[in-house]
């Protein structure tokens, strides 16, 4: 009985830790931070790339474990975070304080290994993400446009973790992100906003769910699009997407604009959700086409 009452605390403390350091959000970042890097490296040092996998993910899962304590008392009101470790009881203040610091550290440490320009922006966006994005969640909807920074950071990140170097090969991966996170929090602040407003949050960029927020989504959705089909241009140095990758990386960004359409022409949550998954899947594949046309490009 007490190796059942054991092994049940374990999978929940297990549970807990995934839900503190938002292990699915983390590993998208890392997956972000993977693909800039094997675009950046010339050769791959999979030791580096483990230092970064590891390192990225502590950075990512101290922000959360920050946000999660700084907002406890408002996560109790909302839904989908009122069963979250701290606001159910399941986990300390001080416990969650003690990852948070130790994952800051750690994380920092492991950056730092793979060179100091990594380290200080994974510093940068732990700052921005803690210090100044989630206090103006509660105060404007400017705080999606702060946030945006630390959020474009992980696939930029990659690059510099290859290179040691930020240059405008970073910067351009720096701003698909950067343009990508307006549409894809949009339709999540839009998706959630009933629960948003319980907790005092402002996400949209009028306050509200109306046309002047469906048109912006639709406007941050072509400039995503259009950041994105830069580098086959030829003018961002090294980043060089071919023509056949721009056209299917066009292909993508239409299907997004068209969810994005739905919703300026419905105005409801099922195709803000809708359009929140459809940036999901836009990101996530670009990523993997921009890496699959580099080493194709290599390998032929």
């Amino acid at each position: 009985m007490s190796k059942a009452i054991t092994n049940n605390q374990s999978v929940d403390l297990i549970s807990d830790f995934k839900e503190i350091t938002k292990m699915r959000l983390a590993v998208s970042v890392v997956f972000s931070s993977v693909a800039g890097y094997f675009l950046g490296a010339e050769v791959i040092d999979f030791v580096e790339l483990l230092l970064l996998a590891v390192g990225g993910y502590m950075m990512v899962g101290a922000s959360n474990a920050f946000n999660q304590v700084i907002e406890k008392d408002l996560d109790v009101l909302m839904d989908r975070t009122k069963n979250r470790p701290i606001p159910s009881g399941r986990m300390s203040v001080k416990k969650a304080l003690f990852i948070a610091f130790t994952f800051t550290i750690l994380g920092l440490l492991v950056l730092y290994i793979i060179n100091p320009v990594t380290a200080m922006f994974g510093a940068i966006s732990i700052f921005l993400y803690v210090s100044i994005y989630t206090p103006l969640k509660t105060k404007t909807p400017l705080s999606v446009f702060v946030g945006a920074f630390p959020g474009a950071i992980p696939f930029m990140l990659g690059w510099v973790a290859a290179t040691n170097d930020f240059s405008i090969e970073s910067g351009t991966l720096f701003m698909i992100q950067f343009f990508w996170q307006f549409p894809h929090f949009w339709a999540l602040g839009w998706w959630l906003y009933n629960d948003y407003k319980r907790g005092g949050f402002f996400m949209l960029p009028t306050g509200k769910r109306d046309r002047g927020t469906a048109i912006q989504i639709i406007l941050y959705t072509i400039w995503t699009i259009a950041v994105s089909l830069i580098p086959v241009f030829g003018v961002t140095g090294r980043l060089y997407l071919t023509p056949v990758s721009g056209i299917l990386i066009l292909i993508l960004g239409l299907g997004m604009l068209y969810y994005a359409y739905k919703l300026y022409k419905n105005r409801d949550e099922i195709s803000a959700k809708k359009l929140m998954f459809a940036s999901v899947s836009y990101i996530t594949l670009l990523q993997i086409i921009y890496v699959l046309d580099k080493y194709i490009r290599i390998w032929i």
